[in-house]
């Protein structure tokens, strides 16, 4: 079954609708897919080229259970879901670039968002897969549709939340090479990567043109000096055929609607108006009334889980849409990334988003979280970081850089962020300073 659905660039997305609604225990991989096709309003030759196939296996229970993963690690907190992982394919550029995405949540908590492996196709034929998610039976024989070898796994990031599946994932592929982020580390423990599971990894290097992709997929590495327990490291890359750069938590564009790996069942668990939400009332009345599975109840419950992911303890949960309004559709870096990780290292930052909006001419943006592929140039995207400017801003009063001089074009909204949904996420930040558990640097010099 295949439906047709027009959606404005960018701000598209694989839309949620009640129609099309798998359960949450589906995915076998025997069963027949079900495949929506998303094609925008072609605006101009330029944002014409988002073709999205939406991929889910149906009736899971007679299937033996092809989304199950069970997986109950991770600290402080597991990251759920414990056992099972709905894969969901969409293709982003025509016969070119994948993306699977599954549900992630943090802990025993009701919040949730997507995670994204991303998947090109060489012009050998194989593929390049980057930020791998659970190996299920579905997620694998997704893959192997493709009909085409798997050449390389990449490791983009330090970060244990993608770490953890790259050593189950390339056991599926074992002819594959697997690259990974240098400058790898851990916590509470700094275990090696044998740990992982992941063995005889090659370490990517910035700008190595000796990769063997790089006549297609150029990289550049951002590794930080330790702004706490460790360092910050992402590699971005840039697909050169399709013009794509492909980032892991740099930026992020929050969509208005929930991812479709998101169940309904963690949607409506966000909806419902618990301890999280007593304590950010403010004194306010919170009902007891039990939540109906409705549009809007799970809208509240995405949007409830978008304000906790983005400031951990938002102002306002009870009635969160007029701060989620002024989060989503933008392509922004997330304030928790920003606060306690850019804004520690500026000078670090900016000349890596300096050199890929220098060296990349790209026009569409894939991250790791939340919606993806983003219609954004490099102008969009250094605006995302223009409160660097605002940390560094001495330096570009006798050197202005090319974010800078973008930024004071477009303005500085894109880094705006309600200042009453900042408080939680600033006396954190403020207090593990204190303790000396974050470093607090300016212009590269600690102070």
């Amino acid at each position: 079954m295949a439906a047709a659905i027009a959606a404005s660039s960018p701000k598209y997305s694989p839309f949620r609708s009640p129609e099309f609604n798998s359960s949450f225990l589906s995915g076998a991989a025997q069963s027949k897919g079900l495949c929506f096709q998303v094609k925008p309003i072609r605006r101009s030759r330029d944002r014409n080229d988002a073709r999205l196939v939406v991929t889910a296996a149906a009736n899971g229970e007679a299937s033996g259970g092809g989304s199950f993963y069970f997986n109950f690690t991770g600290f402080p907190f597991p990251l759920g879901p414990f056992l099972n992982r709905r894969t969901q394919r969409y293709e982003a550029v025509k016969d070119s670039i994948w993306l699977f995405e599954q549900e992630q949540a943090l802990g025993f908590s009701s919040v949730s968002t997507n995670i994204r492996m991303t998947v090109i196709k060489l012009k050998s034929g194989g593929l390049w897969v980057h930020a791998p998610i659970a190996p299920t039976k579905e997620c694998i024989q997704l893959v192997k549709e493709l009909d085409a070898p798997v050449e390389y796994i990449i490791l983009p990031t330090f970060a244990y939340e993608h770490k953890i599946f790259v050593g189950p994932f390339s056991r599926k592929f074992p002819q594959a090479q697997v690259w990974v982020a240098p400058r790898q580390w851990s916590w509470p423990l700094n275990l090696p990567l044998e740990f992982f599971g992941i063995f005889r990894s090659k370490t990517l290097q910035d700008e190595d043109l000796s990769t063997p992709f790089a006549d297609e997929i150029e990289q550049k590495v951002l590794s930080s000096p330790e702004v706490g327990i460790g360092p910050y490291v992402e590699v971005a890359f840039y697909h050169k055929r399709t013009r794509t750069l492909l980032v892991t938590d740099a930026v992020i564009y929050v969509p208005v609607q929930p991812p479709e790996c998101i169940s309904n069942e963690s949607l409506l668990a966000s909806a419902k108006n618990g301890l999280a939400v007593r304590i950010l009332s403010k004194g306010r009345e919170v009902s007891d009334e039990p939540v109906v599975d409705n549009k809007m109840n799970r809208q509240k419950g995405w949007e409830r889980m978008v304000l906790q992911i983005l400031f951990l303890g938002p102002s306002n949960l009870l009635e969160p849409n007029a701060s989620f309004s002024q989060m989503s559709q933008k392509l922004i870096v997330s304030p928790i990334v920003k606060t306690l990780v850019f804004s520690k290292v500026p000078e670090k930052v900016k000349d890596w988003i300096d050199r890929i909006a220098r060296d990349w001419k790209f026009k569409r943006i894939i991250p790791a979280h939340f919606a993806a592929p983003i219609n954004a140039s490099r102008s969009d995207f250094l605006a995302s970081f223009a409160f660097l400017d605002d940390l560094l801003e001495e330096r570009y009063i006798t050197r202005p850089s090319l974010s800078f001089l973008f930024t004071s074009l477009l303005g500085k909204a894109a880094s705006y962020f309600p200042p009453d949904d900042m408080k939680t996420l600033s006396s954190l930040d403020q207090f593990l300073v204190s303790v000396g558990a974050v470093k607090k640097t300016v212009s590269g010099r600690k102070k």
